[in-house]
């Protein structure tokens, strides 16, 4: 599948690097695709600027700061019209020492206002309540995590679905939590990272439900 991936830092490093791992397409929409490519360790893939990796694909995967992406992508509209645009960001306000400080869309989420700000765009909010290592690693935790799904296009879903079993995510795993609204509940989920934190020290989670 082509798959363009827009920021090209942790988030979307990782995500590059497995999915490209999987033979996908990746294209990572960088502000210097140049350099990036330079500096680029991984399986191949395209680097562009980003207004030009959300043109070349028909799945877009959101990994630029949750707080700028409101912003960002909507002057991308035209290249997302008709698209599945998966959002993995989450948009906070920031404490001093640069940890989570409160929802930047109370009330709301950045998913939906995505959605309202992208209408002809298929929204799938996923991946934003683990660490980025865990994005292509869910086996590493000794107890398994869950991925939700949060959109209001069941295709787009279940195409996201499909790329989670790709990034090693078991079915019985992945839980779809309904239409967009449901992505205030998990982006949520990010304050509680502070607290997590200074409870059990630095080391890589991710949100699970037992039954």
């Amino acid at each position: 599948m082509k798959i363009s991936i827009l920021g090209a830092g942790r988030v979307g490093a990782t995500l590059a690097a497995a999915l490209a791992g999987k033979g996908h397409d990746i294209t990572i929409g960088h502000r210097d695709p140049q350099t990036a490519e330079v500096k680029w360790q991984g399986p191949p893939v395209r680097h562009a600027f980003i207004a030009n990796a959300a043109a070349a694909s028909p799945l877009i995967i959101n990994a630029t700061p949750g707080d700028t992406a409101l912003a960002t992508l909507t002057t991308l509209s035209n290249a997302l019209t008709g698209k599945i645009l998966v959002d993995v960001s989450n948009a906070t306000t920031r404490l001093p020492n640069g940890m989570p400080g409160g929802l930047l869309y109370p009330g709301s989420s950045l998913a939906e206002q995505l959605q309202s700000a992208l209408p002809d765009t298929h929204v799938v909010k996923a991946l934003n309540t683990m660490i980025f290592s865990l994005m292509a690693a869910p086996q590493s935790l000794s107890t398994p995590a869950q991925a939700f799904l949060s959109g209001n296009n069941n295709e787009a879903k279940m195409q996201m679905r499909q790329l989670l079993l790709d990034l090693g995510w078991q079915t019985d795993w992945i839980v779809d939590l309904g239409g967009i609204e449901s992505a205030r509940a998990t982006e949520a989920l990010i304050l509680m990272v502070p607290y997590l934190i200074k409870a059990q020290g630095f080391k890589p989670f991710a949100m699970s439900v037992s039954y």
